[in-house]
């Protein structure tokens, strides 16, 4: 058995047969995303798919409500699952070929979270979503088990509440499995947050050493999935329609607004080093659950676009008004909650109040007829035009004279 591996590039390309999973380095120098890792949210990009999926038949059959409450308790699911391995990545990816193995593991159980989806919304029936919990839950408990045996004080009890919370946890989700389908929600509510309180109580015995760099390049790397999962469940609704012999003049403003919508979603959260605020804050709780609105508003845009388009189509059976809102009300969440989260701690002066207002005047948008994704998309690509403009003249500001 070797030592824990120093950091460099040939670890991520040659497993060692087995090495001690001890913490890593929270300063190592040059940490960067693994091939293993980009693998694994690949596998993420099908659940996204498929809760986005719902969440478009849904609102287009007049269902609103019920598919946002769905969408989010799938969202949820999907976010968690994420946001497990991530953290525990971060701090103690050996790279070994057991920590590869059980990773991949892991994904196996995502692909059969993804594979219940359907089921879930459509009947209710949470046997395949729990069941591919349960697979990834096995895996990410033998983990922090794993790290428990390699470590000693406060780092053992932190990975044992670890193991002992993700466990227990996963016995309070039977319930969804035995309760009447009344009760379902309000479990999910305790549920969720007794999740959520796992890692607060198990960090209270002793930090776990997770990289700020590196975790931010982990959430942005996510956020560009889910960006891209949008423009492709939107190229998809554009050509459905095509097909079936809508003018393009009629998809094109939709169209563009959406495009919009999506580079300057982009332009917006990778706008500050977001790295540097994580390294000396202790908001890496803060930070790390409001992606959850981040993620989830994000991957809503581009269903919204979809029931946009369907309605336009005329097979949705909703109005122009809540079509629009399909679009406007996640582009407003995703501005408002970059701005709580990445935008206020960099921003001075007048240029704090950017984000805010244009997620209001995105959400006024809403009531402007046809016109109104497009609208909404210019209101968010001058948002970036003034975002730019103010840190062009923060920067000439800061600049010495001379």
């Amino acid at each position: 058995m070797s030592d824990h591996h120093a950091p460099g590039t040939g670890h991520a390309r040659h497993a060692a047969p087995l090495r001690r999973m001890v913490a890593r380095d929270r300063s190592e120098p040059h940490r960067a995303a693994t091939p293993l890792e980009l693998f694994f949210d690949l596998c993420f990009v099908v659940a996204v798919a498929q809760a986005g999926v719902e969440l478009v038949h849904a609102v287009a059959e007049g269902h609103p409500g019920r598919g946002i409450a769905d969408y989010a308790m799938v969202f949820f699911a999907v976010w968690w699952a994420w946001m497990n391995f991530v953290w525990f990545a971060s701090a103690y990816d050996v790279d070994d070929v057991p920590y590869r193995l059980v990773t991949l593991v892991q994904m196996a159980g995502v692909l059969v979270l993804a594979a219940g989806v359907h089921r879930a919304v459509e009947q209710h029936d949470f046997s395949v979503v729990w069941f591919g919990y349960l697979v990834m839950r096995a895996a990410m408990i033998s983990q922090w088990l794993r790290a428990a045996r390699c470590s000693t004080g406060g780092e053992r009890r932190t990975a044992v509440r670890y193991a002992a919370g993700v466990a227990l946890c996963q016995v309070g989700w039977v319930g969804l499995l035995l309760l009447p389908e009344g009760g379902r929600a309000w479990l999910f509510l305790v549920m969720a947050a007794a999740e959520m309180s796992v890692p607060m109580w198990a960090e209270w015995a002793h930090r776990t050493s997770w990289h700020p760099r590196h975790i931010a390049e982990r959430y942005g790397l996510f956020t560009i999935i889910v960006l891209g999962e949008t423009i492709a469940a939107a190229t998809v609704a554009v050509r459905s329609a095509l097909d079936e012999s809508h003018a393009l003049d009629e998809l094109l403003p939709l169209a563009a607004g959406g495009l919009l919508i999506v580079f300057a979603a982009w332009w917006i959260y990778f706008s500050v080093p977001i790295h540097e605020h994580l390294a000396f804050t202790g908001e890496g709780f803060l930070w790390g659950y409001g992606h959850y609105l981040i993620f989830g508003s994000a991957a809503a845009i581009g269903a919204g676009i979809e029931v946009a388009v369907e309605e336009m189509s005329g097979k949705a059976h909703i109005s122009t008004t809540t079509a629009a809102a399909a679009v406007t009300v996640p582009s407003a969440v995703f501005l408002f909650t970059v701005w709580l989260l990445h935008a206020r701690h960099h921003k001075r002066g007048r240029g704090q109040l950017t984000l805010p207002v244009s997620a209001a005047l995105v959400l006024c948008c809403t009531w402007a007829g046809e016109p109104a994704v497009l609208l909404a998309g210019l209101v968010c690509a001058a948002t970036v035009a003034v975002g730019v403009a103010v840190t062009a003249r923060q920067a000439r500001r800061a600049a010495p004279p001379g």
